[in-house]
């Protein structure tokens, strides 16, 4: 890979991630401070990313794999969300926003897919490659937190009443920012489709129905029901993070939450050892303890001589995010043979962004809206909830996996 193909494609990361990292974190801190939303309401918002995971592979699978040009479905789907991003600035309550972010999603999610796309088709190998380019997407979603809190301070200031911050103005960087992915995608390297053989694609094509039969493995089915089961705590945190840092007085939060994301390059180069020492079980095992701990942390720091609970919290992100989301992968890798290896990781992704998170932003915003206080929410209540929910699925787990061996590269 020459120089300037492996500028397009790190560049391409950096702004893919930036732009989801620069609304997503702060949504819900600003439906509630700005456009009055209840929980319910935004759990609504949030679950927009799930119902766009759900419709991700009909695009994928109908249009990008059998007609267009990986990078030109790419350019289009971005100039789309700039649009829709910028309609969400402009939205003045809930009900006008809310099409706009279902709309988004819809965009924006086949776009994940997309990436990696238009990555692996110019790697010899990918094995060695893809990280060094997607570390540049990690470092886009910080750079994004970092912008929001600390260039253009627009977190709500805890130490003036009532301060809503200037939350709205990051539908407008977003927009701005997915403006220029669209246009930039047209000049990075061509992605031809890859199925367009003539042949007729049928629905199970599309859904990877193929990798349905691997849960016929008893150790596969209960990973693959743990993801579902994992994933309904783990929408608290996407959901809540924000907004609980930003009404308890955390100052600059949303560059806070940025240590999660160092985190997570931390312990992506330390899963191989870990993974080699330990085994998946293991390793999956410590992920699922980790989001159990860091709601307990959550639950119990909220208080100034305990604040130093919340920042290791948000920096077990790196363990919550690879040694649960990363493992998994590679595993599912491992159980699944050459033909159906993408319909393995489709099924995965469907399973955990998709029905997991759908149901967990369901229940986050009924739990959220239970515990509604004269002075904001009773937090400690709220995050005792995922974290009990988390320790189940460990326990779940850890009795019914039985522990095998995975033939794992670097």
């Amino acid at each position: 890979m020459n120089a300037t193909t492996r500028f397009q494609l790190s560049f391409m990361m950096f702004l893919e991630f930036f732009i989801w990292g620069g609304w997503f974190v702060t949504m819900g801190t600003f439906l509630g401070n700005n456009l009055g939303a209840t929980g319910a309401e935004t759990g609504m918002a949030y679950s927009t990313q799930s119902w766009g995971a759900i419709i991700a592979p009909f695009i994928i699978g109908l249009i990008a794999d059998r007609f267009f040009n990986a990078e030109r479905i790419l350019g289009v789907l971005h100039l789309i969300g700039a649009l829709l991003m910028y309609q969400m600035y402009l939205a003045t309550d809930f009900a006008a926003f809310y099409p706009y972010v279902l709309g988004y999603m819809i965009a924006y999610m086949p776009t994940l897919a997309l990436v990696n796309s238009v990555s692996f088709n110019q790697m010899k190998d990918p094995a060695k490659d893809f990280s060094l380019i997607r570390v540049w997407g990690t470092v886009g979603w910080i750079v994004a937190g970092l912008a929001i809190s600390y260039l253009f301070h627009w977190d709500p200031n805890p130490e003036i009443a009532g301060d809503k911050g200037m939350l709205q103005n990051t539908f407008l960087m977003v927009a701005v920012a997915s403006a220029v992915l669209g246009l930039f995608s047209f000049s990075l390297p061509k992605t031809p489709p890859q199925a367009n053989d003539g042949s007729r694609l049928s629905l199970g094509d599309i859904l990877g129905l193929d990798a349905l039969k691997l849960l016929k493995d008893r150790n596969f089915l209960i990973f693959f029901v743990s993801s579902i089961l994992i994933c309904i705590p783990l929408a608290f945190y996407y959901q809540n993070a924000n907004p609980f840092l930003s009404e308890i007085g955390v100052e600059n939060a949303t560059g806070k939450m940025t240590i999660g994301q160092i985190s997570e390059v931390l312990f992506m180069l330390l899963l191989p050892y870990f993974f080699k020492k330990f085994g998946f079980k293991t390793t999956i095992l410590v992920g699922m303890l980790a989001w159990a701990l860091r709601y307990i942390l959550f639950a119990y720091g909220n208080s100034g001589e305990l604040a130093f609970m919340l920042l290791f919290g948000i920096a077990l992100h790196g363990i919550c995010y690879d040694f649960f989301f990363v493992s998994g992968q590679i595993y599912t890798n491992s159980k699944a043979g050459e033909k159906v290896k993408s319909a393995a990781q489709g099924l995965i992704t469907l399973a955990t962004y998709g029905v997991g998170m759908l149901i967990g932003f369901y229940i986050a915003g009924k739990i959220t809206d239970a515990h509604v206080v004269d002075q904001g929410h009773d937090w400690t209540a709220i995050w005792q909830l995922p974290a009990l929910f988390a320790v189940a699925v460990f326990v779940i787990f850890a009795l019914f996996f039985k522990n095998e061996s995975i033939d794992y590269k670097e």
